[in-house]
């Protein structure tokens, strides 16, 4: 996707302040049945596509009024978006909330499929 050098900048801001977790990091804690609390903050068409195992869906557009219902303010969350960017600008909102234990995946939904990790219907 060719995003506008005004959303690379914001989203380039947003990660300077919130940290990224790896798809093979979230493999393996995906793997050792971690208590996480994973999040798909894409669309919901894209949700219903293909999500990663276990993952919930909570749209980027309504984390924020919504998020008190998935997770608490000091569990771990792990945030993903089809790229990275829209769950590290997610990621860094939630921060502000209080929420201190939040990652957004590097990469997105899409360099989880070029792992060739599984993936299920929503």
């Amino acid at each position: 996707m060719n995003h506008s050098p005004e959303f690379i900048k914001l989203t380039e801001d947003a990660k300077s302040r919130i940290k990224e977790i790896s798809v093979d990091e979230v493999k393996q804690k995906l793997n050792s049945h971690e208590p996480i609390c994973l999040l798909d903050v894409r669309e919901t068409a894209e949700f219903q596509a293909g999500k990663l195992p276990t993952a919930k869906h909570l749209s980027k557009g309504m984390i924020e009024i919504h998020i008190h219902n998935f997770a608490k303010k000091d569990q771990p969350i792990i945030l993903y978006c089809g790229g990275g960017n829209r769950s590290a600008l997610a990621a860094d909102n939630l921060q502000k909330m209080g929420y201190s234990n939040v990652l957004s995946m590097a990469g997105g939904f899409k360099a989880w499929l070029a792992a060739q990790f599984p993936v299920e219907k929503a």
